[in-house]
């Protein structure tokens, strides 16, 4: 939202029309998922239902956005969207809190019960050779009592983890500043922080996929790596997938900034983009000490 209209101009609550585009968001989606799961059954027409379906997808949020900005800019959207706006914003990251919680929640629990209770006296007549370890892993053993784990090698803080640490919490001071040059009315200076910010995501990224490269190729750590690879590309994968989809959402802000979109008094579009930035720094601050360091 950029704009919101003075009382009387318009209806208490902006109402759209019927649209089609929940409809057609659901059938891209629902081909994704039915492309996905033939293509890893080796059906190869599931890869082009896929294709098809992320295209559908796409195209569908791209026109739906197209709309929503259209409204904004319109005049459309009194103070109660506003206030709907920020409502489900806030919301929608806390579903995000509860998500990586979850997770979160599934590395202490094998940390702190599960091992400890598989290596107790009870399951060592069962499994002799196993060994209540975290990370499921030390030198001559895989704490796979049937060796269905292959050996590997744990990924530490430095070097990547760490630059990404400061490349995070560097984009999380560029967007404030962005933020900060918004209210004052100095658009040319957020648009080039907002860059800036944007850089600083995509160079993470960048990072990100260099470090599972490494880890597959060198470390021979991979999703099936016993619940340390597991939980380490769960949790990983997920918040890349995250700052992918916050980058994405910082660079459409950007170039509608760029048109001349938002004001010092109504700009909620990119306070709400920050706010799910600065989630992402957030969870991958507990990510970085949980995951790399303990």
């Amino acid at each position: 939202m950029s704009a919101a209209t003075s009382k009387g101009s318009m209806p208490y609550y902006f109402v759209p029309a019927p649209s089609r585009h929940p409809a057609m968001a659901a059938l891209g989606l629902g081909l994704m998922i039915l492309g996905a799961g033939q293509w890893v059954n080796d059906q190869m027409w599931g890869m082009w239902v896929f294709v098809l379906g992320v295209l559908t997808w796409l195209a569908t949020l791209f026109v739906w956005f197209r709309d929503a900005i259209g409204e904004s800019e319109g005049g459309m959207y009194s103070e109660r969207v506003d206030v709907s706006y920020r409502w489900s914003m806030s919301w929608f990251i806390f579903s995000e809190v509860m998500f990586f919680g979850a997770f979160f929640g599934a590395l202490y629990w094998a940390r702190a019960f599960a091992l400890p209770m598989l290596g107790d006296i009870d399951h060592q007549l069962l499994w002799p050779d196993f060994k209540a370890v975290w990370p499921t892993v030390a030198p001559g053993y895989t704490a796979s009592p049937t060796g269905t784990v292959e050996p590997f090698t744990t990924m530490g803080p430095w070097p990547i983890p760490t630059l990404n640490t400061a490349l995070l919490l560097s984009s999380g001071g560029t967007i404030t500043i962005a933020h900060h040059a918004l209210l004052a009315g100095r658009r040319a200076k957020t648009i080039f922080w907002m860059w800036v910010t944007v850089a600083l995501g995509l160079t993470f990224l960048g990072f990100q996929a260099y470090e599972y490269i490494h880890a597959y190729e060198e470390l021979n750590l991979k999703l099936s790596s016993g619940i340390y690879g597991s939980t380490f590309f769960m949790l990983t994968g997920f918040h890349g997938f995250h700052v992918f989809v916050g980058a994405t959402m910082l660079t459409i802000i950007t170039l509608r900034l760029m048109k001349g979109h938002f004001t010092p008094q109504r700009h909620f579009g990119f306070e709400g983009a920050a706010w799910y930035w600065h989630f992402v720094d957030v969870v991958w601050l507990g990510l970085y000490f949980l995951v790399y360091w303990l």
